[in-house]
């Protein structure tokens, strides 16, 4: 039932994609993304606060002291409810200012993309501020109902065609509107959910300094972290748009469209593992912590390896069939986005445990500062004459840097062998990967470009994937561990 779930919530979603892209034009679709990244610059104010409220949660739960989670969602609710406010003036002035001036807008377009650009700043408010209501959820390891509520979602963005083919008004404006009013809707059905479960989520007002400064001390260094994140990517997008337009910026944002389908079922997995490791670590189970960091690697890299490995070999053929209309750089961008996020999604289970040791100062500084490298570095590239894709390669070469940091971070803070780490998770990821890829490129080296060549090479590497983690990648210990510990929490019935 879990993967019928997921499967169908990536399917309607790309889907929905290549309608929208269709009804909008490659154009329109371009000027929604990059006008979109514009808002998305602002969110790391809520991320570095979204990873502290989860965190402490989390930690609170994991302790079993229930008056405390009620004073630190409260807390985190005020907070956030302080910076939706501030980044509505701050959008609605510096961005607004960014987008009239620099922004390369199509002539007659620029009253189009305000209106999206309004209605992506509403947007974003709600989403911020419904932060501590998916934190509580996520804390509290009720993941089936993101399964559930994700299928509303989609729905929903079904609707959202159906009405923009219904209506004769400027599509632009009409999906810029519609899309507010579906986020609003799912921050409400999560809002309703967590006040009739959970007791503290009931507002109180907070007035425990040592509690606010103890969460903003932990969000300043995350803050660094979660800026050169949104740098790595809206950032880069603000580039491309600025030297090649808004068709370059259509290309890359159908790239992320199936990048975010994809990495929906490891972060439906990495979600249920979090809570998990930051209570281990609330109660020094420190030997279960560890499991659950080595385990949660490998699997986040099977998850994603095993759905990306077909596409990542023919994605002419998969944006094809997709699209009726593929632009120009989608299927570099997409191979090479997929490699990007494989490797930042082995960093996800490294990262929940910094967190949780709560020692991010100088984690964040170095992090944050590799990730601030791909700004500069892809403007260099860009500057001198290079493609669009240079971008990514320089992506995925930072990826990689912090990755390694990460590991060797981890292993100080929460004590575990790096040897074995590399022994137990890294070694059997690269022989996956390996043994996976070898038949599928055997075939493409071997027969011409075509519909067979394609279906046989997508065939081979689904199917030797699956040999290959059935008898390299995993034991009959991490078999059970994957159903019992993980599955099991996010199929099992909403409450």
């Amino acid at each position: 039932m879990l993967y019928f779930r997921m499967i169908l919530t990536l399917l309607v979603s790309l889907y929905t994609s290549r309608l929208i892209l269709n009804i909008l034009g490659v154009e329109d679709y371009g000027i929604n993304n990059v006008v979109g990244g514009v808002v998305t610059m602002f969110a790391f104010f809520n991320s570095a606060m979204s990873s502290a409220t989860q965190r402490f949660l989390s930690f609170e739960i994991g302790k079993g002291d229930t008056p405390q989670i009620r004073k630190t969602f409260n807390a985190a609710l005020i907070i956030h409810i302080g910076i939706a406010i501030l980044v509505f003036i701050l959008a609605e002035t510096i961005g607004l200012w960014f987008v009239k001036r620099y922004l390369v807008i199509p002539t007659g377009r620029m009253e189009a993309a305000l209106w999206i650009y309004h209605f992506s700043v509403l947007s974003f408010l709600v989403t911020i501020v419904q932060v501590p209501y998916n934190a509580l959820i996520i804390s509290h390891e009720r993941m089936n109902v993101y399964a559930y509520i994700s299928i509303l979602e989609v729905c929903l963005k079904l609707f959202i065609v159906f009405m923009l083919t219904a209506i004769s008004v400027d599509k632009l404006k009409l999906y810029g509107l519609l899309h507010f009013c579906v986020v609003f809707f799912i921050a409400s059905i999560f809002r309703i959910y967590t006040r009739r479960h959970f007791e503290e989520s009931r507002f109180m007002m907070v007035r425990d300094k040592q509690l606010y400064r103890i969460v903003f001390s932990f969000s300043a260094w995350n803050l660094l972290g979660n800026f050169a994140v949104i740098l790595k990517g809206q950032g880069v997008n603000i580039l491309l748009n600025l030297f090649y337009g808004p068709v370059v910026n259509a290309a890359r944002g159908i790239a992320y469209q199936v990048q975010g389908a994809l990495y929906g079922f490891v972060q439906n997995f990495q979600v249920a593992m979090k809570p998990q490791i930051i209570k281990s670590y609330a109660t020094d189970n420190f030997e279960y912590m560890h499991q659950l960091i080595f385990r949660g690697t490998k699997f986040s890299f099977y998850l994603l390896f095993g759905l990306s490995l077909p596409i990542m070999l023919e994605p002419e053929i998969i944006l094809k069939l997709w699209l009726k209309t593929v632009p120009d750089y989608s299927a570099i961008f997409l191979q090479l986005l997929l490699v990007d996020i494989i490797i930042e999604s082995i960093s996800g289970p490294l990262v929940a445990s910094v967190h949780a040791s709560g020692k991010i100062k100088l984690y964040q500084i170095i992090v944050g500062t590799l990730f601030l490298l791909n700004l500069p570095v892809s403007y260099l590239f860009l500057k001198r004459g290079y493609q669009p894709e240079i971008t990514m390669y320089v992506s995925i070469i930072i990826t990689t840097l912090t990755f390694v940091f990460r590991v060797f971070t981890a292993s100080k803070l929460v004590y575990f062998s790096k040897k074995n780490y590399f022994r137990k998770v890294m070694i059997p990821i690269l022989l996956v990967a390996v043994v996976s890829m070898i038949p599928p490129l055997w075939i493409q080296y071997h027969h011409e470009a075509g519909g067979t060549r394609s279906i046989l090479v997508m065939l081979s590497s689904v199917l030797t994937f699956i040999l290959a983690v059935c008898f390299i990648g995993t034991n009959r210990v991490e078999k059970d561990f994957l159903k019992s510990n993980v599955l099991s929490k996010i199929i099992k019935r909403p409450r």
